[in-house]
């Protein structure tokens, strides 16, 4: 009988059974690792769709944060029931890579941000708070979305309750939270709306 160490010392890699990793980027090429020798072997296998998961489901939930202002995903900002629904006259998307879906039947302002901790939040709340405020002197009802209704929409609903209501920055990001529980701004966005000073 073999002792471990003999055991170790006689394994040979030649017996082990080749193995090869399935790699899919972010742009979603798929690639395939496979070990040879001591290096790695590298070949393109194709391309999905993206790098990631998707999530299909439909997120046709409306946040209700004051009687003018509401916060969505895509899903319902392209849903004209939904729209209908809640009266809306005008949106604000402030997506990325999302088409206004009804540019026909709704009053629609388009603030292109990307969702990362270094987008200066903060410079697009000029425009983004003129535009909500032009439709509420119209009596108008807006809603704003990103692609999720989790972090940039949320958070320049949050920086106008500061902005326009004078309300703290815990006052303003509990009320966007009661309207909508699913939204969680990305760090670099809570850090700027906890020192935002309108």
């Amino acid at each position: 009988m073999k002792s471990i160490g003999q055991e170790i010392c006689g394994f040979s890699k030649a017996r082990l059974k080749k193995q090869s990793t399935r790699v899919t980027t972010v742009t979603g090429k798929v690639l395939l690792e496979r070990r040879s020798g001591d290096g790695v072997e590298v070949t393109e296998a194709g391309q999905e769709d993206c790098g990631f998961v998707q999530d299909l489901s439909l997120d046709l939930q409306v946040g209700l944060i004051t009687p003018f202002l509401l916060l969505s995903s895509q899903d319902a900002a392209s849903d004209i029931e939904t729209l209908r629904r809640f009266k809306v006259t005008h949106v604000l998307n402030v997506a990325y890579g999302v088409d206004n879906a009804f540019p026909e039947l709704f009053t629609y302002q388009t603030v292109t941000m990307l969702d990362l901790p270094e987008t200066r939040l903060t410079s697009y709340f000029p425009q983004c708070f003129e535009f909500i405020d032009q439709a509420r002197e119209q009596d108008g009802v807006v809603l704003i979305h990103c692609n999720a209704g989790v972090s940039r929409s949320a958070s320049i609903a949050v920086g106008y309750l500061m902005a326009r209501h004078k309300m703290p920055f815990e006052e303003a990001f509990n009320a966007v939270k009661s309207a909508r529980p699913s939204i969680r701004p990305n760090p670099g966005f809570l850090i700027q709306l906890k020192e935002y000073l309108p």
